[in-house]
């Protein structure tokens, strides 16, 4: 169970900085936010704070301990965004993958790792 628990810290601790760190630029709406966000995917600049901020509480709520249900919810929501980044990049690249969204697949594993180790938590609790 130790290890699991490590694991799940490094893992989660690595995917919350990571979209934490995609997050505040986004909440600043900074140049290289809307030239992603608007003019490379061509999302409304107003949805590009709104965004950052899910990521950012989404974030926050998988760093906190407790809060199983809604720990669900942010863990969707945040893979939900990588994967619609990378699927917007490369449809609005028609085809041609930028290769900074493929970045964006890497940003993944962690996040992945993260979940599977919390779920494999959550098991041994309940054998207790």
């Amino acid at each position: 169970m130790k290890k699991t628990k490590t694991l799940y810290w490094v893992f989660t601790v690595l995917f919350g900085a990571l979209m934490i760190f995609s997050a505040v630029p986004n909440i600043a709406v900074n140049q290289a936010s809307v030239q992603l966000v608007h003019d490379a995917l061509g999302y409304p600049i107003y949805f590009i704070p709104f965004i950052g901020w899910a990521k950012l509480i989404g974030s926050i709520i998988i760093l906190t301990p407790g809060f199983k249900k809604i720990k669900e919810w942010a863990y969707a929501g945040l893979f939900f965004d990588l994967a619609a980044a990378v699927y917007s990049a490369i449809a609005a690249a028609k085809g041609v993958v930028d290769p900074r969204m493929a970045g964006m697949l890497i940003w993944i594993v962690p996040g992945i790792l993260s979940y599977y180790f919390w779920n494999k938590m959550q098991v041994a609790q309940l054998k207790q």
